[in-house]
C-alpha cells in the first residue's frame, strides 16, 4: 500500500545541519493543515529524530496493523473555534469575579456565535523512527545499508490514511538516506499514469542566512538536479530575529543570502522565517505564544520574585484581578498544538510560504527538475 493514499508529497531538505528543518516541517504541516489539508509527516532523519518532540507525541507508539505500520494521529480533521486574543479577554468591562470565572472559556466569544465562523483543520499524522526508540536519549549506531532499509520500510510499510500532502523530513547531507529515498520514491511514481507521475510534488529547500550555510545548501539544489526531482522553492530560516517586547528587528545571522542563492539556481524563493522565541516555548513547554505587554509582565514578574517579602499585599481587588488572568493564561495555554499555533506570529509567515506552497504543488509546478 505504502503511498497509495497520499496525494502530494514533498521533501524537505538541505545541505547543512542546525537550519531548521524539522521546525520548517512542523509549521508547514501545521500550516497545511489550518488550510484545511490533511497532512501526514515522515521523518527520515534516523540518527536525530525531532519530529515527535517537535509535535508533542514522544509518549506515543507506532502500532503495528496487517500490512504494515500505522502512523501516530496528532489531532484529527475538527472545527476550531475563533481564535481568542487575551489582550481583549483582558479588556472587557465586565468585572472578574474570584478566580476569572466571568471570562469564557478558550475557544468561546461573548458575541454570538454565529458572527465568527468555525476554521475547518485537516488531520495531521506522523511517523518517526523516534517513536520506536526507548527514550529520547537513545542512540541510533546504524551502518548505510541498515538506514537504506529503514528508509525503503518507511516509504513503503506505513499504511497512511488520505492525505493531501505528505512532507519527509530528512537529514542533512546528500548520503546513503537520500539516495535510497530518491530512487525510491522515483521508483514508485514513475509510472504513465497522470496521477503517480504528480505524486512527487518536488523539494523545499531550507538555508539561513549565513555564507557558510548557503554555500552548503547549494550542493542540496545540485543534487535534485542530478536525481531529478523539482526544487519547489527555497526558505530562509532564521532571517531576522524580532523582540517579543519591544517589536525591534535585527539580523542576527544575516539576511537574505537564501534569496540571494534562490536567483542564483533560478528557483523561487518563498520566503524568510524570523527566529521567535515564543515558537520555541510552544514546543518545548506547550504554552500559547504570548507578545507584548504580557511578555514584560512576566519577565517583570519573574525578576520581582526575590523581594516580593518587601511589600505587603494592599489591594484584594487587583490581587483576585491577577489570580484571573493567570487562570485565564493557563486556560489558554490548554489545548491541540494547532490550535495554539494560531497565536504564534510566525503562523501568519507560514501562511505564505503554504499558500504559495499549494499554488506551485496543485498547478503542478516544480522548477529544476
Amino acid at each position: 500500500m505504502g503511498l497509495d493514499n497520499v496525494k502530494h508529497i514533498v521533501l524537505i531538505l538541505s545541505g547543512k545541519g542546525g537550519v531548521g528543518k524539522s521546525s520548517v516541517t512542523t509549521q508547514l504541516a501545521l500550516s497545511l493543515s489550518l488550510a484545511g489539508r490533511s497532512v501526514g509527516i515522515l521523518d527520515i532523519d534516523l540518527t536525530g529524530p525531532s519530529i515527535p518532540r517537535l509535535l508533542g507525541i514522544e509518549n506515543a507508539k507506532i502500532k503495528q496493523a496487517p500490512g504494515g505500520w500505522l502512523p501516530v494521529q496528532v489531532h484529527p480533521s475538527q472545527l476550531l473555534s475563533p481564535l481568542i486574543d487575551l489582550s481583549q479577554l483582558k479588556a472587557e468591562e465586565t468585572p472578574l469575579g474570584e478566580g476569572g470565572k466571568d471570562y469564557p472559556p478558550p475557544g468561546t466569544d461573548r458575541a454570538d456565535p454565529a458572527s465568527r465562523p468555525l476554521r475547518p483543520v485537516g488531520a495531521l499524522y506522523a511517523i518517526s523512527l523516534g517513536l520506536l526508540l526507548p527514550s529520547r536519549s537513545s542512540a541510533v549506531v546504524w551502518r548505510g545499508p541498515k538506514k537504506t532499509a529503514m528508509v525503503r520500510q518507511f516509504l513503503t510499510d506505513v499504511l497512511w490514511p488520505p492525505l493531501d500532502y505528505l512532507l519527509i523530513d530528512t537529514p542533512p547531507g546528500t548520503s546513503d538516506e537520500h539516495i535510497s529515498l530518491a530512487e525510491t520514491l522515483l521508483q514508485q511514481t514513475s509510472t504513465p499514469s497522470p496521477q503517480a507521475s504528480s505524486q512527487l510534488a518536488g523539494a523545499v529547500v531550507v538555508t539561513t542566512p549565513q555564507a557558510v550555510a548557503v554555500s552548503d545548501v547549494r550542493k542540496e539544489l545540485s543534487f535534485c538536479r542530478k536525481v531529478g526531482i523539482g526544487v519547489l522553492g527555497v526558505v530562509e530560516n532564521m532571517s531576522g530575529y524580532v523582540c517579543e517586547c519591544c517589536g525591534k528587528e535585527s539580523n542576527l545571522f544575516g539576511k537574505g543570502g537564501g534569496e540571494v542563492m534562490a536567483r542564483e539556481f533560478e528557483v523561487i524563493f518563498l520566503g524568510g522565517v524570523p527566529v521567535d522565541g515564543q515558537w520555541g516555548s510552544l514546543v518545548e513547554e506547550g504554552k500559547r505564544p504570548r507578545y507584548g505587554e504580557d511578555v514584560v509582565k512576566d519577565v517583570v514578574k519573574d525578576d520581582g520574585d526575590d523581594d516580593d517579602d518587601d511589600e505587603d499585599d494592599d489591594d484584594d481587588t487587583v490581587n483576585r484581578n491577577d489570580t484571573a488572568e493567570n487562570n485565564v493564561s493557563a486556560g489558554m495555554d490548554v489545548g491541540l498544538l494547532v490550535d495554539k499555533y494560531r497565536s504564534c506570529s510566525l503562523c501568519v509567515t507560514f501562511e505564505g510560504i503554504t499558500s504559495q506552497l499549494i499554488g506551485l504543488v496543485e498547478s503542478g509546478h516544480a522548477l529544476g527538475s
